[in-house]
C-alpha cells in the first residue's frame, strides 16, 4: 500500500504528542479525533505512527463463534494478523465491549515480529501484563482474560469502523503516545504532521522560558517580540 504520508513528516509525527495533534486538528474543524478510554499497556514502546488497517467486530452469536473457527486460515481475525502491512497499526473495533478479549499476546507478538507500528483496541487485551513488557505500542481499554469468541464475531478487514467514538477510516494516520491514539484524517496527514512539529518546537521554548520563570502573557500566545525571540531559539532546535 502506498502512504500519504512523507517519510520525513512520519518522523516529524513521532516528536508530536496527541495534545498538539488534537488542536492542529481542532484548528482544521475535527473535534472527534482522540480516541475515547483507550490507553497504553507499558511504557517501554516507542511512539507509535502509522496507517490504519482495521478489523471489525459484532456481537458473537453462539453457533458462529466456537474454538474450531481458528482452525480456518479465512478466519478475519487470524486474517487480519497476518495481512496487516508492516508500518501500520493495527486498529480493532470491539464496540467498546472489554467483556472478552479482542486479542492475546500470541496475536500481538505475530504483529510486532511482523514489522506492524502498532495494535489498537477500544475493548481489552488478555495477556496483557506479557503486552505491556513488550517494546511494541499496544493501547487498550483495560485487561480482559476471557476469549475473543465469547463477545465478539470477527466480520470484515479493513472497512470504516469507529473505535472508541472516533471513525477511522483505512489508511488514515494513526498517533499514538502516553495519552491515548489520535487519528488524523489521509488527505491532512502531511499537513497536520508539519503545523504540528513547528507548534511542538514553540511549545518547547515556551516550557523553557515559563520553567525559566516568565509568564504566560504574552509568551502563550505570543506577541510580537516573544515570535522574535523564539526565531532565533529556533535555530538551534532540532
Amino acid at each position: 500500500m502506498t502512504s500519504v504520508l512523507t517519510p520525513e513528516n512520519r518522523e516529524k509525527l513521532k516528536r508530536v504528542s496527541s495534545a498538539t495533534l488534537t488542536t492542529a486538528l481542532f484548528k482544521c474543524g475535527f473535534r472527534n479525533v482522540f480516541i475515547q478510554d483507550v490507553r497504553p499497556l507499558g511504557t517501554a514502546a516507542p511512539r507509535m505512527v502509522g496507517e490504519a488497517y482495521t478489523l471489525r467486530y459484532i456481537p458473537a452469536r453462539e453457533d458462529l463463534d466456537h474454538l474450531g473457527v481458528f482452525a480456518d486460515i479465512e478466519h478475519p481475525q487470524r486474517k487480519a494478523v497476518e495481512a496487516c502491512p508492516p508500518g501500520h497499526v493495527m486498529v480493532i473495533d470491539s464496540r467498546k465491549d472489554a467483556r472478552a478479549a479482542s486479542a492475546g499476546g500470541i496475536l500481538v507478538s505475530r504483529l510486532m515480529q511482523r514489522g506492524v507500528a502498532g495494535v489498537v483496541t477500544d475493548g481489552g487485551f488478555r495477556d496483557s501484563p506479557d503486552i505491556a513488557q513488550m517494546p511494541f505500542p499496544a493501547f487498550h481499554s483495560r485487561p480482559s482474560a476471557p476469549t475473543n469468541l465469547i463477545r465478539h464475531h470477527a466480520a470484515d478487514i479493513n472497512v470504516p469502523i469507529g473505535c472508541g467514538d472516533v471513525p477511522v477510516f483505512p489508511g488514515d494516520i494513526v498517533v499514538g503516545d502516553g495519552e491515548g491514539v489520535c487519528v488524523i484524517p489521509a488527505h491532512l496527514a502531511n499537513e497536520i504532521a508539519e503545523e504540528a512539529y513547528e507548534q511542538t518546537a514553540y511549545e518547547d521554548f515556551v516550557e523553557e522560558r515559563v520553567r525559566a520563570g516568565e509568564t504566560i502573557f504574552g509568551l502563550y500566545p505570543a506577541n510580537a517580540e516573544t515570535k522574535a525571540k523564539f526565531a532565533v531559539w529556533r535555530t538551534g532546535w532540532a
